[in-house]
């Protein structure tokens, strides 16, 4: 509404045309009316009144208007600038005019209006008529033409003449007094209404005129007086809504008695926000009551307007001060609370609550640590609790102070207890425990215990991660366990900067705050398994939190302090530590945990596994027996890996049967009576009764002996009495649950594996070879086999998914056994002549590896020799080409593979004699162990009969 009533004041000077008062010739107050007004030459502003009446020409008022000026020289310009001025040609002698085009607006009488003229004709005729004190225009609204806008027309009014310019004009139009000329400015007064009615010149285009009058009205006409007074009320409730024109309308209300009925349809039109056409179209009107009902429909439209602008100003200002005034009350809430002793104030409460943590432990806390707390909680009352910075400040302070600072735990150097808790949680895993008791036993001597890594690697399900919890109870320290397995993002370790949005801490600060001391056990899961992605490298990021050289200043990216994690206790686990990046590696001390013999696997189920899964279903141990023979039997045609997991899987559901069928013998012996209901056991009804008879029911029967049974309590104490006894004695009756070999396929199915051991007795060209693999040791045959035999057909063809270092072995076995048989029998020809086939069984299992060598080139031996190998007898080893037999790997594991087989008699390089020495008395119990340098010791052992 504002932006409207400022652009329709500056195009039409409406102030002027209702002021009845003469007011003080000066600088106006308001910028606003400077610019409607515009200044003279010697800086002065006039403000004009309201016209007298512009329809009979008398202008009473007319001959008092003074205009006050300073300047003698100006004198005549001030009087002509003034408002209407006695002039020797009156406006009703004004016949001829020149035509002055409107665009915006009409012209209405009693108000001014500034007009800039572009055209040097009709300027120069302006000039010229108010020097011949005939300063009179006709000013007439311009026609909007088809297809164009305000901003068009605007631009093609200076190119309009003559009869193009008149065939424009609307018919009715404002007589206007010329009252100032500045420039190409000239400032108009509108008089009277006019009516061309024909053109005498077009350049500058002059046309004749008829003076309007307005229809002859009843001044006392009820309908007339209602119209104005309506007007008269919505102006000053239009007027109300905006202060631009609040002293228009004080000056409208002292003069309201003043103004006729056509002033008062012109004046509220004349302010009005309307177009045009509205405004021509109430121009054009002659008949006051229907002028008055325009003007009406154009004010109520302008007071619509109002109230909708009042609406919308008033919703944002409720928006823009809600907040605003929410915080205001929220701060003097405060203030009173604080004043009362009732609460403190946010950040204060924060604060106090990060110094009670601190107090206990300040002496504990770092130096350096203690300073970047005090400036963040210096911080912290600075900072506004509504920004973001405060947060981060907060959850920053909140970290630091929740952190073990200093605090450790009492640790257990109990040798004796240590090992009782080991032997408890765990059976075997001699190794293991040695070390663990090392490190307490060091531990002792010294009064302190120092962080160590340890790896425990080996194939999954031997129990690698229980270990940990053990040792952390062992050592009465705080566990802690997180999987590095897949992990790809260095900020997990080292944590985000405090910048990001969500950030956290690393997974040490978390384990820390969580444990609630310094020295807690960290095991570190799966670390073969860290994963690299475009986040970093996390096998990288490990070393300064493993390696003990650096960890006492572990720097965390979010905590941005060092930490001391010397003391931390690190147990990492894995199953290939060919996977695990060698500087990680050289910082850890490897425990190998080759799996477990089937000896170790009885012991296991029997003293572990079987009584926590009993404890679990809820089935008491007389309830049930599983026969040596059942888990013997599980553990060899089911559970073949070097883990117990899969076994204790096998014996969670041999126990979950033997749960199920125990409720269902239970279930038959439950009464199904209900209520005063019994139902009778089906062998005790006649075949021969009715349903009616085989129940026996609280309600009467036709039966009366049975309606008597029912009837009398005595009796159904006694039937009740009865059937408890029966199910107690029942109950006394149920068998125990026997799982045997010969029914363990009804508990766990078909057996999964078969005996590895194929032959009996390998055939000729046939070899038992020991592997390892990642789920512990195997065994596996080489078959060697003749495809077709010629003079110089000689060549070797490989199957069994072999890779590239196992191809090579072939290839080098193949060279060595032709010059081993070209030693022993010169004459034969085979490999010479014959072309053979090596397959290693299994073909969808990749294999790979060096130590088939030997294996190798006894089965190609046997074959060109025509001769079997000995009985039970297994080999492992490289070889090379000077026939030199090179150590292997994994001999544990290949030594329980071949116990498990029943195979009597092993090989194996000599250089792996220590560590065939440090295997458990159970596992090499049994077993003819042979270690040799050279194959032709291997020969010797294979192909005499006497050995």
């Amino acid at each position: 509404m504002l932006k409207t009533l400022t652009a329709r004041c500056s195009s039409h000077v409406a102030f002027g045309a209702h002021a009845r008062r003469y007011v003080h010739v000066g600088e106006p107050a308001s910028p606003l009316l400077r610019r409607i007004i515009g200044q003279n030459k010697r800086g002065l502003y006039i403000i004009r009144r309201f016209c007298s009446d512009s329809t009979d020409g008398t202008d009473p008022d007319d001959a008092s208007a003074r205009v006050k000026s300073g300047d003698g020289d100006e004198a005549a310009e001030s009087k002509s600038s003034s408002a209407i001025v006695p002039t020797l040609v009156r406006p009703e002698d004004c016949l001829t005019v020149v035509a002055l085009p409107l665009s915006h607006r009409p012209l209405f009488p009693g108000f001014y209006m500034p007009v800039y003229v572009k055209d040097p004709k009709l300027l120069a005729a302006l000039i010229e008529s108010r020097k011949r004190q005939a300063p009179y225009a006709g000013a007439f609204l311009l026609k909007d033409e088809e297809g164009t806008e305000g901003s068009d027309s605007e631009k093609n009014i200076y190119d309009l003449k003559g009869k193009d310019l008149f065939n424009r004009l609307h018919e009715v139009g404002t007589l206007a007094q010329i009252t100032s000329i500045q420039g190409d400015q000239v400032v108009l007064i509108g008089h009277r209404r006019l009516q061309i009615t024909e053109m005498v010149s077009e350049d500058p285009l002059t046309v004749k005129v008829d003076h309007l009058k307005e229809i002859p009205y009843d001044k006392d006409d009820d309908i007339l007086k209602a119209t104005s007074f309506e007007v008269i009320s919505t102006l000053r409730d239009v007027l109300k809504t905006s202060p631009l024109w609040r002293d228009h309308a004080q000056t409208y209300i002292q003069h309201v008695g003043d103004f006729t009925y056509p002033r008062v349809a012109d004046f509220g039109a004349a302010i009005s926000g309307a177009n045009k056409q509205q405004c021509q179209q109430v121009l054009e009107e002659l008949d006051v009551h229907k002028r008055l009902k325009l003007t009406l429909e154009l004010v109520k439209k302008e007071m619509e307007i109002s109230k909708i602008q009042e609406s919308i100003a008033k919703a944002i200002e409720e928006k823009i001060s809600g907040e605003q005034r929410r915080y205001l009350l929220n701060e003097q809430l405060k203030a009173i609370k604080k004043e009362l002793g009732l609460e403190t104030d946010d950040k204060t409460a924060l604060s106090g609550k990060f110094r009670e943590r601190l107090d206990p432990k300040k002496e504990k806390i770092p130096a350096h640590v203690l300073q970047v707390i005090e400036e963040e909680l210096t911080k912290l009352q600075l900072l506004e609790a509504s920004s973001s910075e405060f947060n981060v400040t907060r959850n920053y302070l909140d970290w630091l102070t929740a952190l073990p600072w200093g605090e450790y735990s009492d640790e257990n150097f109990d040798v004796l207890r240590a090992q009782e808790i080991l032997d408890e949680d765990h059976y075997g895993l001699t190794d293991v425990k040695e070390r663990i008791l090392e490190f307490i036993a060091v531990g002792k001597l010294r009064g302190t215990s120092q962080g160590k890594i340890v790896c425990l690697s080996g194939p999954p399900g031997v129990g690698k991660t229980s270990i940990g919890r053990s040792i952390a109870r062992a050592l009465n320290r705080k566990f802690y366990r997180f999987s590095v397995g897949g992990l790809s993002d260095v900020a997990e370790i080292k944590g985000h900067r405090r910048t990001y949005i969500g950030a956290m801490p690393g997974k040490m600060v978390q384990c820390l705050k969580s444990v609630g001391t310094a020295n807690p056990l960290v095991l570190i899961d799966e670390i073969d398994k860290l994963g690299r992605g475009h986040a970093g490298d996390p096998a990288s990021a490990m070393l300064e939190l493993l390696d003990p050289e650096q960890n006492a200043n572990f720097l965390d990216h979010y905590l941005d302090v060092p930490i001391d994690l010397s003391k931390v206790l690190f147990v990492c686990t894995a199953n290939v530590i060919e996977n695990i990046p060698n500087p990680l590696l050289d910082r850890m001390e490897v425990i190998s945990i080759a799996g477990y013999i089937t000896d170790e696997k009885m012991h296991i189920a029997r003293d572990y596994l079987e009584k926590a899964t009993r404890d679990t279903c809820g089935i008491k141990p007389e309830q049930v027996e599983v026969t040596d023979s059942a888990l013997l039997a599980l553990i060899e045609n089911y559970c073949r890996e070097a883990g117990v997991r899969n076994l204790q899987k096998q014996i969670e559901k041999i126990y979950r049967k033997i749960a199920l069928q125990l409720v269902r013998q239970g279930g038959n012996m439950e009464p199904a009576n209900v209520g005063t209901q019994v139902q009778l056991d089906e062998d005790k009804v006649d075949s021969g009764s009715s349903s009616n008879e085989s129940v026996v029911g609280a309600e009467a029967s036709e039966n009366a002996a049975e309606a008597e049974i029912v009837d009398s309590p005595a009796n159904q104490d006694v039937t009740l009495e009865d059937e408890k006894n029966e199910t107690s004695e029942a109950a006394k009756k149920v068998e125990k649950v026997l799982v045997d070999s010969s029914n363990l396929v009804d508990f766990v199915g078909k057996p999964v594996f078969h005996a590895e051991r194929i032959y009996e007795r390998t055939p000729v060209g046939v070899v038992m070879g020991l592997a390892w693999t990642a789920m512990g040791g195997s065994t596996l045959y080489i078959e060697t086999s003749q495809v077709e035999q010629g003079e110089g057909k000689g060549s070797l063809n490989l199957t069994g998914q072999l890779g590239d270092v196992m191809k090579e072995s072939a290839q080098i076995a193949h060279t060595v056994a032709r010059a081993i048989l070209l030693e022993k029998d010169p004459e034969n020809q085979f490999f010479a002549n014959t072309k053979i086939h090596l397959h290693v069984p299994a073909g969808a299992t990749p294999k790979d590896g060096p130590s088939a060598g030997c294996t190798m080139i006894t089965s190609m031996l046997s074959l060109a020799m025509n001769k079997p190998v000995n009985k039970d007898l297994a080999m492992t080893g490289e070889v090379t080409l000077t026939r030199k037999i090179l150590p292997i790997g994994g001999v544990k594991e290949k030594t329980i593979a071949a116990r498990r087989s029943e195979v009597k008699t092993i090989v194996f390089p000599s250089a792996n004699r220590r560590d065939f020495d440090e295997l458990a008395g159970n596992v090499k119990e049994g077993l003819d162990v042979h270690f040799v340098d050279d194959y032709s010791q291997i020969y010797a052992l294979a192909f005499d009969e006497s050995q």
